[in-house]
């Protein structure tokens, strides 16, 4: 029998104390996958993610984004009744993350210390800004602040203007893919040997595994890997880049890589825009050649995407054999139907928002894709949750409710 992506981790259980998006994109993987991830909130506002711009009286799309398929309690950490709470479901978890501001968790008492002292079995992970022995370990992080430190911004952007921050949120969501690996891994080893594991990963650390291409660039040369515009890190060689297209919007652009290892990419190029003419010609038969007339090439291949749409651009370019992706915006991914067919794209039954289409797992396990449950309202899940984990009736729920303790 085929096991699907929600069967993998089915027993295991997660207890998040994360929040905004590097631990949430974390325990989602981890819920996807099949594991009951049991988000820990504040009773009053919860995870601060719910507010981050949305809806009046409704959580923000940004939450949904990052905690489908997973368990809301709220429980008061600052009060005894709280915190007991949470330590014997400690108890009962696998796994337990955090990624509140440097020294938070140890100040609320649910150290690694006190956690695993508990719970020698349990994997605690923990997301922070920067590593331990850092000057910085004890600065708060966001995003952006590890795109910046761990060196992604310092190259990206054009070659002669100032650093930029690239739109994906790879500090937050790259940092909890790393941390998700890591878990499974140590989950592993635990199934073997019953050892438990502290988990630690800076955002800062993760950027920097991300940028692993700009530091074999500074191991050949030398020097610091400079902006790579809209080529790679190094600057490549022309034809690379993202190139004009029909309709002169501002997504209109196909991009095209002619790779160094392969030079008929260059012959096959000039075959489709009709420029046999140049196949041989000196002053562009070499890479070398070619990187010493870049705006003269990069207009030889303008002049032809400029008379096609972007997707007819890839389309003739990919089927010639030679890498090509048309710069698709957030509205055109949304509208393809495709994604909705092979289930990249999937739609939330939210109880509150409605119908909330975002992209799911991307990893299919037998073909078929991870469903996608809709993210919880704050202290939905209290009452089953502390019965199946901590065998409370209805009757003790109910007088911690009125005791402010959930």
């Amino acid at each position: 029998m085929v096991q699907y992506a929600e069967n993998c981790l089915a027993g295991l259980r997660v207890l998040d104390l994360s929040q905004f998006e590097a631990g949430p994109s974390c325990t989602e993987a981890l819920a996807w996958l099949g594991a009951e991830v049991v988000k820990v909130e504040n009773p009053k506002i919860g995870d601060p993610g719910r507010t981050a711009g949305g809806l009046p009286g409704a959580d923000a799309y940004y939450f949904l984004q990052y905690n489908a398929n997973k368990k809301s309690i709220t429980v008061n950490l600052k009060s005894p009744e709280g915190l007991e709470i949470v330590k014997e479901m400690v108890k009962k978890a696998d796994v337990f993350i955090e990624n509140f501001a440097p020294g938070a968790i140890q100040r609320l008492g649910l150290g690694p210390d006190v956690v695993r002292g508990i719970n020698p079995a349990i994997i605690y992970a923990q997301v922070k800004g920067f590593a331990e022995g850092s000057e910085f370990e004890n600065n708060l992080a966001f995003d952006m602040i590890a795109q910046a430190c761990g060196g992604a911004m310092s190259t990206t952007g054009a070659l002669d203007g100032p650093p930029m921050k690239p739109g994906p949120t790879i500090g937050d969501t790259g940092t909890g893919m790393l941390l998700a690996v890591s878990i499974l891994g140590a989950y592993i080893r635990r199934l073997r040997t019953g050892v438990g594991e502290h988990l630690q990963v800076a955002m800062q650390a993760s950027i920097m595994h991300y940028s692993r291409g700009a530091f074999a660039f500074h191991a050949r040369t030398g020097k610091p890997a400079p902006r790579a515009a809209d080529k790679v890190v190094g600057g490549g060689h022309p034809p690379i880049g993202v190139y004009p297209c029909k309709g002169g919007g501002p997504n209109d652009y196909v991009y095209i890589y002619t790779s160094r290892a392969n030079p008929e990419h260059w012959t096959r190029l000039l075959t489709v825009v009709g420029r046999e003419d140049l196949i041989g010609d000196a002053r562009y038969a070499t890479i070398e050649a070619r990187a010493e007339r870049p705006k003269e090439v990069d207009e030889i291949v303008s002049a032809w995407t400029r008379q096609h749409d972007k997707l007819t651009a890839m389309r003739v370019i990919g089927k010639a054999g030679i890498p090509a992706g048309a710069v698709n915006d957030t509205g055109e991914l949304l509208s393809d139907p495709s994604f909705v067919a092979n289930g990249t794209m999937q739609t939330m039954k939210h109880p509150v928002v409605g119908d909330y289409t975002m992209p799911a797992w991307p990893v299919r396990f037998g073909g078929k894709a991870a469903e996608v449950t809709a993210a919880p309202l704050l202290g939905a899940n209290n009452a089953d949750v502390l019965e199946s984990w901590l065998g409370k009736s209805a009757d003790q729920v109910a007088a911690l409710k009125a005791a402010k303790v959930i």
